[in-house]
């Protein structure tokens, strides 16, 4: 089984291939650093790690993109790539959200597993971007578009509970509780090497690919500068 995985919603940019047996796959993966500009990368990384995993596209048996929350071009430009890959190759898809990945991310980079995880973003104006997984990576709590003092409010209170990722000390300060939680792993961002070894394990989606966004764009239109028409 071959199967290309890519990521494009925070402050990272990222595509994967995965083959071999799907409990141990083989992963070739490209992995950078970017804030901006994901539409110019992501194709130059999908077929930099196709070539280093010495497979066609013709060879994919599926497509892995991450759904969102994220940037809301980032987010489009990931669903938009995985779409046009899938539907050119007549493939199925595979879709998680980005906090998901960051979480089981997190747990791979962490000694212990901790009874609760808070994966937060910063997600400006006041809120972070927030989902509570438990020990082995499973969803608690979906992710939502939250004030972190909101997020704090569904933190366990029994446990060792961690929180990660850059929105992770915005969480834990608000907590009532503060110093009963631990903030780690601040530049944790997802990656499609992750994800990959993910979806070795998951069944494509029946139903269409929708982007996961948890509120509306930061940039709109203006208001009152349209140009009238002639009669």
């Amino acid at each position: 089984m071959n199967v290309l995985a890519l990521d494009t919603t925070l402050g990272a940019c990222s595509a994967a291939v995965a083959h071999g047996d799907p409990g141990a796959p083989t992963i070739h993966g490209r992995y950078e650093l970017r804030a901006r500009e994901h539409a110019e990368a992501i194709i130059p990384m999908i077929e930099a790690a196709l070539t280093d995993a010495s497979t066609r596209y013709e060879a994919l048996n599926a497509i892995a993109v991450t759904t969102g929350p994220g940037s809301f071009t980032g987010v489009r430009v990931g669903i938009a790539t995985a779409r046009a890959l899938a539907l050119a190759l007549d493939l199925p898809v595979i879709g998680a959200t980005s906090l998901e990945v960051m979480a089981r991310k997190a747990l791979d980079e962490l000694k212990a597993p901790p009874d609760a995880l808070g994966i937060a973003v910063d997600a400006r104006r006041a809120q972070v971007y927030f989902a509570l997984f438990d020990g082995r990576g499973q969803v608690r709590s979906a992710p939502q578009a939250l004030a972190p003092a909101a997020a704090a409010e569904l933190l366990p209170r029994q446990g060792r509970v961690v929180l990660a990722g850059g929105g992770a000390e915005l969480v834990r300060r608000a907590a009532a509780n503060a110093g009963t939680f631990e903030a780690v792993l601040p530049a944790l961002q997802p990656d499609a090497r992750v994800l990959v070894r993910m979806a070795m394990t998951r069944t494509p989606q029946d139903e269409p690919l929708h982007p996961l966004y948890l509120r509306a764009p930061d940039a709109k239109p203006q208001s009152g500068k349209a140009i009238p028409r002639r009669p």
